[in-house]
């Protein structure tokens, strides 16, 4: 079984790339289905967020179409236009060591944020509920989400567990823009959404959320919050200093048009969080009015104190990472295990042959005595070499069974 990932992410390649590759809920199903009725794919796992999109392939054979050529395909991206280098791709103890770091927050933009473990563990359910995964896939995100949940238990990093919005937040404070008493709009009511406005609210900001008609009545909106109808957003914009847009739609819910329409030539500020786009990038072209996407947002400097919590997250995903390396080679190498049981119990038949054939015995009850020996001998040596598995490291326990292998060649 070989697992291998292709993955692009805020590190590598700008929004405009990202969001050529970024997929939507029905657009994960249906792009998961396609992917695991190809030759010699097992299981497939789809990871689309804001800051990445990274697809996980478990195959049967080393062989098969290229992940990024999979990917252009399911995305309708010439190939030839060649956005392969913004892409990384690993394979084996590579692959699962990025996702075992991701899933700890090692990876992400902001060191140590929660959001991702969760991203981790509902894309691992998804391909479930697609019916998607294998055994391998399964067992790798069960192992990175648990190594995940101990970081975040046993070696929290401190003050990193702040959303994109937080950061965004953040860095206009920085630059002088004070939040407090200023009248904001945020757009979408998904997580992204709820922690934009609870934050907004932290500094003193007066906020209005909106909501899709068809889902107020199940929705709910932070204490202290507003709300409007998705289809009045243009009209609360008017009258909004910040508008933060955070939503999981394909199409712009931000139009320069729509805006221009209102536009009273005051200063605004507007930020997208979104992957794809909420907000068309012209809308920043308007005088006074300032547009901040993603990728307009830069992690300080490590301090001290976070490097020494960062070294204690590692050890725990070094451990459990180590765990999953060991099942795998062991899991790879239960048809050897299972072929020497069998060639070993049929040795054993051969070499009591002239007994048996000494016992006054009908053909039939000779047969059914030396097959009940051969099902008994396999089953005691297979005892024995799983025995032997778990009290030796991989690969120490690999060069044992090539050594029985040789003895029975």
């Amino acid at each position: 079984m070989k697992i291998e990932m292709i993955g692009i992410d805020h590190t590598r390649a700008p929004l405009d790339v990202r969001q050529k590759f970024s997929f939507t809920k029905r657009a994960m199903g249906e792009a998961l289905t396609w992917l695991k009725e190809q030759p010699n794919i097992s299981g497939a796992v789809l990871l689309s967020t804001c800051n990445r999109m990274e697809l996980w392939l478990s195959r049967t054979k080393a062989c098969g179409a290229d992940a990024y050529e999979l990917l252009c395909g399911l995305r309708s991206v010439q190939e030839e236009g060649s956005a392969r280098s913004y892409f990384m791709q690993r394979e084996g103890q590579a692959a699962v060591e990025h996702l075992f770091r991701l899933a700890g927050g090692l990876e992400s933009r902001i060191v140590g944020e929660d959001q991702i473990l969760a991203q981790v563990k509902e894309a691992a359910a998804f391909s479930r509920e697609q019916k998607t995964t294998d055994q391998t896939l399964e067992v790798l995100f069960r192992m990175a989400v648990t190594a995940g949940k101990q970081v975040k238990a046993q070696a929290p990093i401190r003050r990193t567990d702040y959303s994109a919005a937080h950061q965004a937040l953040e860095a206009l404070k920085a630059e002088g823009y004070c939040l407090a008493g200023k009248r904001c709009l945020v757009i979408g009511n998904g997580q992204m959404g709820q922690l934009a406005a609870a934050a907004l609210l932290e500094e003193g900001a007066q906020v209005t959320m909106t909501l899709r008609q068809y889902h107020s009545g199940g929705l709910q909106v932070p204490p202290a919050c507003a709300s409007v109808n998705y289809k009045e957003r243009y009209q609360t914009m008017a009258e909004c200093d910040l508008v933060i847009s955070a939503t999981a739609s394909p199409n712009l819910t931000v139009t320069k048009e729509a805006v221009e329409a209102y536009y009273a030539g005051r200063a605004q500020t507007f930020i997208d969080l979104a992957v794809p786009r909420d907000i068309e990038a012209s809308v920043g072209g308007l005088p006074a009015v300032s547009l901040y996407d993603i990728d307009s947002f830069h992690m300080e400097a490590q301090p001290e104190e976070m490097r020494r919590q960062i070294a204690a997250a590692e050890q725990i995903i070094g451990q459990q990472q180590s765990e999953f390396l060991s099942w795998a080679a062991c899991r790879e190498l239960i048809p050897k295990v299972h072929k020497i049981s069998s060639q070993a119990a049929q040795d054993a038949v051969w070499r009591t042959g002239r007994a048996v054939q000494g016992l006054k015995l009908a053909k039939a009850e000779r047969v059914n005595l030396e097959q009940t020996m051969e099902e008994a001998t396999a089953k005691v040596v297979g005892k024995l070499l799983f025995g032997l598995r778990d009290s030796l490291d991989a690969e120490a326990f690999r060069q044992c069974l090539e050594v029985l292998e040789e003895v029975y060649s």
